[in-house]
């Protein structure tokens, strides 16, 4: 099948401290990725940390630490002024006292995160590792995904319906996410272009109209796969590593 819809982005390294950073103007997604085990324990400095025994906790703690640090940027403020909520379904916001015009979405994958942030514009973002593999695809996608995407599916040989799979998934999970729905009854009430090796696209909406959502999906450095996605008539995107001092 090829990658052809899903180019791996070159990202421009960004190091800290960052000071004050830009919002993107609307129409633009900034996307940074966040290597935890490289960027370190703020509270240890000195101590490297082990990637196979990076204990979920200490990512939660280290993701909300680079998150806040990453948004105060944004905003001119320390990270630890930057307060942080989630809407009735779960989904990580900024506090109402920062105002409205900044949006942003994270993930989380095998030690790293992708942020996502816009200026006017809800924005969803996923990360998944490249060699992920469902172990029932076709099961999974006939309970949670459209007729139309699970029939694409079901025209595949085993080893492209992996990769399609994988590619779906994110390119769904990046949707939910920017809508704030929850994934329960959501993933299949949109349809996405399901092959990765044509352009990632939005082809139908039960509660919206399709062409108001941008859909972009693309491979990282280090074994990673991500998606997003801002309802906007437009979306460019400038990637970026954030690396440590």
């Amino acid at each position: 099948m090829g990658n052809v819809g899903m180019s791996e982005l070159t990202l421009t390294e960004r190091r800290l401290p960052l000071r004050e950073l830009a919002p993107p103007p609307p129409g633009t997604a900034h996307l940074w990725l966040l290597d935890l085990v490289a960027l370190g324990s703020p509270l240890q400095p000195d101590e490297a940390i082990d990637r196979a025994s990076f204990s979920p906790r200490m990512q939660r703690t280290l993701r909300r630490f680079y998150l806040r640090l990453l948004l105060g940027d944004y905003l001119g403020l320390p990270g630890k002024d930057v307060i942080l909520d989630r809407s009735e379904r779960g989904k990580p916001t900024l506090d109402a006292r920062h105002g409205d015009s900044l949006h942003f979405s994270i993930a989380a994958s095998s030690g790293c995160c992708l942020v996502g942030v816009t200026s006017g514009s809800v924005i969803g973002v996923d990360l998944e590792p490249l060699g992920r593999r469902a172990g029932k695809p076709l099961a999974l996608a006939r309970r949670y995904f459209s007729a139309h995407e699970l029939g694409e599916l079901q025209g595949l040989d085993s080893e492209a319906l992996d990769e399609a799979f994988l590619h779906t998934w994110a390119c769904k999970e990046a949707v939910v996410k920017a809508g704030g729905t929850g994934i329960a009854n959501a993933l299949c009430r949109f349809t996405v272009n399901v092959r990765p090796g044509e352009p990632a696209a939005v082809l139908a909406m039960d509660d919206d109209q399709a062409e108001a959502w941008q859909l972009r999906s693309f491979s990282l450095p280090g074994g990673l796969v991500g998606a997003v996605t801002v309802r906007h008539p437009e979306l460019a995107l400038e990637p970026f590593r954030l690396a440590p001092p």
